[in-house]
């Protein structure tokens, strides 16, 4: 813990002091672009500005693992339209607006289906300790359908369900929560997003690192709780890893454990210094956007001036480095992107044809505009449908760099592969929502039915084509743009940083004071990086859109403001088919009156899963688990863990607190200690007298545990008084068990029930130095009414079954009486 602190807090001191330099580079910036202007090519189709206003994407019920109690629990899921996937008791629960179980928040996750694709993850975290072939998982799922949460620092989470068809569709959505949290941060923050991720990349620059970065994902706390974990990992594998002892799956499942903890603190750390690092900023933020709006002139001078002679040093340096090491390579990088992106986007064109040629069928056979309004109702969330989506993302998710990642310092695809379904997700509702404007324009324009009506759709939905095409062309360009600076550029840096960097600190010197917060060299020299190669880029992707390969376009016939009648309708609010045409939902998910939900997400994106031939998913309640004989518990056969009678696990969940006790992981540096060094608790129940005896001779060393040897650093002796009362329970004990068999031999009935005067009445555990006669049973339990119909004698030794619980003694003293 001492060590992530100080981690935190050296790594959160070396950024602050980058982001306050680039964040009054980046208001210079934007105040700059506020004043002269500046944009892009127009997008031919409409913009939804709340897509999933009232809807939610999923929700359904889920067997997830706690950590705390080793158990499977069902479990009622809701994914909100934050993304962010949160667990509830059942689902009464969450109707009735109770705190979930708990809320995962999916940046850095990747979601698995596979148990052995999760343990090579596993296995790859501690170098060095892996499993042998063949060796089970320590979470042994409920069903063959496994469903997990890998994060390479935060907890892991365990789920499972019933059907194939159930894990498609979940996988499916927890793909998508993991892809809307890796998008990035918000471009409408003009200054603070590009002075965060500006810092974070000049920080990882210093630190050696280069390339692009798989974690640069969540919110700006998260990303900072990663960059300090970064360095702080290796340096805790290598100084706890080698001191964990015991099996190899303890040893692993303790690392993650200590993994976590320490995660948790980061990100707990991370967060309170960003928040008063952003705050530090914005209260400079008027005095500096003064300062800029009237001298900016003088600034935009100065910085040409010096740009200039910056640029003379380095250009040559660059354009010999671009012939020789980059130009022959950026035709090959430029089509392993393009091939799967525009099958991808492709898909998606395909998809949402489809989806309208069944909506003109339904409606012509179906009657009009009542059922139209119940297909466009399910059309208009076709975008974030993250099952009818799937085909469009696994045509992306075929992109490979192999062969120029090592070379260009790419760690992986998936920073390409996620941004790419950003973008499909966008254009597919843009020309979805594009469609309904269009439609409904025409529906309110004449009253139109069956032939006609069809006909309306087919005009609009080919409109809508046309401009998607166009858009869709637009998108890839600048994507496939983006995409070759973030490979190239850093590389470049990378090479050229050794022979430039030297030269650049007497450039400073020519700023004056005033400006040199908003003119920084290094700044400069990465600009100068950027024009030298950005002419090169901007040639290869012209030329291939020349050749018409991928359905691009060439810039020039770009047509700004052809459809002007089409954006006035973009002001429009996004049409509620279902209430104005009287259409059902049956994804609809609405509140029960008088659940007292204040904002509840009337219509659910992803439908419920229907099982043929069965009505109600079963186990709506946590309660109704399936029985311990279909779900085996972690290390049942190898460690030989019990399960929890039913009768305990209600009266458990009766009693709980509404919140879940969180796994055990270590609070602090004790606590990881006794994760490192296993400790022994050796209960013996004895006399006072006898504790010298008891606790002479002994050592650490090697201890046999369940057939294996393991190596004990501490043993800890705890001695258990022995009341003086035991010889009397003993007495009571045996006088008892002869007068009940006395009575059983004789066959009275009265003696029975005059003795057994309570049936549940349970006995204490045999002592230590009990006689033979005591059995292992604990309790008692009197002859069943079958056994006294028939006459038959039973002997009591036979009839004492119960379960290993602890009874007062008094209530043994009682019974005798």
């Amino acid at each position: 813990m001492v060590l992530g602190l100080k981690s935190s807090e050296r790594v959160m001191g070396e950024f602050g002091h980058v982001y306050k330099e680039q964040y009054a580079v980046a208001l210079f910036n934007s105040v700059r672009f506020e004043i002269e202007g500046g944009g892009g090519p127009q997008s031919q189709l409409l913009h939804r500005k709340n897509p999933l206003e009232d809807h939610s994407i999923f929700s359904g019920g889920l067997f997830q693992y706690l950590e705390g109690n080793k158990k499977w629990r069902n479990r009622f899921v809701f994914v909100a339209d934050t993304y962010d996937v949160s667990f509830y008791e059942n689902k009464v629960a969450h109707e009735r607006g109770l705190h979930p179980k708990g809320t995962i928040n999916c940046a850095g996750y990747k979601a698995l289906t596979s148990m052995e694709e999760y343990l090579d993850l596993v296995s790859t975290s501690l170098p060095g300790v892996k499993a042998k072939v063949g060796s089970g998982p320590f979470v042994k799922g409920a069903t063959q359908f496994p469903l997990i949460l890998w994060h390479p620092y935060a907890r892991h989470h365990y789920f499972c369900v019933l059907t194939e068809k159930e894990q498609t569709k979940w996988h499916a959505v927890l793909q998508d929560c993991v892809r809307h949290s890796n998008n990035g941060l918000s471009e409408e923050c003009r200054v603070q997003t590009p002075a965060f991720t500006d810092a974070v990349r000049l920080h990882r620059q210093a630190q050696g690192h280069y390339g692009t970065w798989d974690m640069m994902c969540g919110g700006p706390p998260q990303i900072l709780a990663n960059l300090v974990m970064e360095t702080l990992y290796p340096e805790l594998r290598n100084l706890i890893g080698p001191r964990l002892k015991g099996k190899i799956k303890q040893r692993q499942r303790n690392w993650m454990l200590i993994s976590e903890a320490v995660y948790k603190q980061v990100l707990s750390q991370t967060q309170a210094q960003y928040e008063a690092l952003v705050q530090a900023c914005e209260v400079e933020t008027p005095r500096l956007d003064a300062a800029l709006r009237t001298d900016m002139d003088q600034i935009i001078t100065s910085k040409e001036h010096v740009s200039g002679k910056i640029r003379a040093l380095v250009l040559p340096r660059a354009e010999q480095l671009l012939r020789r090491s980059v130009q022959p390579y950026v035709s090959s990088i430029l089509e392993a992107l393009m091939e799967p992106t525009s099958r991808g986007f492709s898909e998606v064109r395909d998809v949402f044809f489809r989806e309208l040629v069944e909506v003109s069928k339904n409606t012509l056979n179906g009657g009009g505009k009542d059922k139209l309004g119940e297909h466009m109702e399910k059309i208009s969330m076709l975008a974030f449908h993250p099952v009818k989506m799937q085909s469009c993302y696994e045509k992306v998710e075929q992109l490979s760099l192999e062969g120029l990642q090592q070379r260009f310092d790419v760690s992986s695809p998936s920073v390409f592969v996620q941004r790419a379904q950003i973008l499909m997700r966008e254009q597919m509702d843009n020309a979805v929502y594009t469609f309904e404007q269009l439609l409904h324009q025409s529906l309110e324009e004449k009253d139109q039915r069956g032939e006609n009506l069809c006909k309306t759709i087919q005009c609009c939905q080919d409109r809508v084509l046309k401009k998607y095409d166009y858009d869709s062309s637009t998108v890839r360009k600048k994507f496939f743009r983006e995409a070759l600076l973030q490979i190239i550029i850093p590389y470049m840096l990378k090479q050229l940083a050794p022979s430039c960097h030297p030269d650049l600190p007497p450039f400073q010197e020519l700023i004056f004071e005033d400006f040199s917060r908003f003119i920084l060299v290094e700044n400069m020299f990465e600009e100068v990086v950027l024009q030298s190669v950005t002419k090169d880029i901007m040639m290869a992707v012209k030329e291939a859109a020349v050749q018409k390969r991928h359905n691009l376009y060439r810039d020039s016939m770009i047509l700004t403001n052809s459809d002007p009648d089409l954006h006035l309708l973009g002001e429009s609010p996004s049409v509620d088919w279902a209430a104005q045409f009287g259409g059902g939902d049956e994804e609809s998910d609405e509140s029960p009156e008088g659940c007292g939900r204040s904002k509840w997400r009337r219509r659910q994106v992803v439908s419920m899963i229907k099982l043929d031939g069965m009505g109600p998913l079963p186990y709506e309640s946590c309660l109704e688990v399936p029985g311990v004989d279909f779900i085996p518990e972690e290390g049942e056969m190898e460690e030989g863990v019990d399960f929890i009678p039913e009768e305990e696990e209600e009266e458990e969940e009766e009693g709980a607190t509404p919140m879940e006790p969180e796994p055990n992981s270590p609070d602090n540096v004790q606590e990881i200690r006794y994760l490192i060094n296993p400790v022994v608790e050796m209960v013996v129940p004895a006399s006072e007298e006898d504790l010298a005896v008891l606790t002479n001779g002994t050592e650490p060393g090697m201890l046999t545990l369940e057939g294996e040897e393991e190596e004990v650093t501490l043993i800890t002796t705890v001695v258990e008084e022995v009341h003086r009362k035991s010889l009397q329970w003993k007495s009571a004990i045996e006088n008892a068990i002869q007068e009940i068999e006395m009575a059983v031999q004789e066959e009275d009935e009265d003696r029975i029930t005059e003795c057994a005067v309570d049936s549940d009445a349970e006995l204490a555990p045999p002592l230590a130095d009990s006689s033979p006669r005591h059995h292992d049973d604990s309790g008692f339990q009197s002859l069943t009414n079958e056994a006294l119909d028939e006459g038959e004698a039973q002997p009591m030794k036979d009839v004492l079954k119960t379960e290993d619980s602890l009874t007062d003694p008094g209530e043994v003293e009682r019974f005798h009486m």
